[in-house]
């Protein structure tokens, strides 16, 4: 999974390829990021030291693993939204592309140490039904997608849980406020209606 790698390039989108990228280094930045902010927020000084802990380590590994997925739904749904004006009279010829194009992503990773086979492969189950869910509704506004993962999200973030105060809003601010931004930057380098036709195809 990318650490961080957000907007180091702003070419424009052209190839499915390219959006499956997008998409995978994105969803990355989207829950790693927070993950990290959120420790200096709560250790302050002392961060350094917490993170050079093998065991805060690890908590982290965990924790941003069990999260990615969380950001692949999340940012699928956006990418969804951003399309969705491309799909006519039949938004399945968009979502189900879509979805296996997310899984694939997930795919290109090896499961990870800190997580174990049976979690991934529950996290990739989740994933998928998450993916089939986005077309039984209409296209939610970027800043409502976050609401439905939001607690689950923070409740991942590596400390005790007798140590983590409520801080679901600021989280929730957060996801919306990036999320927002990622939709803008996705605007700007997709033809939205040349991609859409590329993932008709397959």
């Amino acid at each position: 999974m990318p650490l961080l790698g957000f907007f180091r390039r702003t070419p424009p989108i052209r190839e499915v390829a390219e959006l499956a990228a997008f998409i995978d280094e994105q969803s990355a930045y989207l829950v790693q990021r927070y993950i990290y902010d959120y420790t200096n927020a709560r250790a302050g000084p002392y961060t350094k030291s917490l993170l050079a802990r093998p065991d805060y380590r690890e908590a982290v590994e965990r924790s941003r693993w069990k999260a990615y997925p969380l950001g692949l739904a999340m940012v699928a749904e956006m990418v969804d939204g951003v399309l969705y004006p491309q799909a006519g009279d039949d938004r399945r010829t968009i979502v189900e592309p879509l979805r296996a194009l997310v899984l694939g992503v997930f795919d290109r990773y090896d499961v990870p140490a800190a997580l174990g086979p049976t979690v991934w492969e529950a996290a990739r189950n989740e994933l998928a039904v998450k993916l089939d869910q986005i077309g039984t509704h209409p296209p939610k506004r970027v800043t409502d997608i976050p609401e439905l993962y939001v607690e689950r999200y923070f409740n991942l973030m590596p400390f005790d849980k007798e140590l983590l105060t409520n801080d679901v809003p600021t989280t929730r601010s957060y996801l919306r406020l990036n999320l927002t931004h990622l939709r803008d930057e996705l605007v700007k380098r997709i033809d939205a209606a040349d991609m859409t036709a590329k993932l008709r195809i397959g």
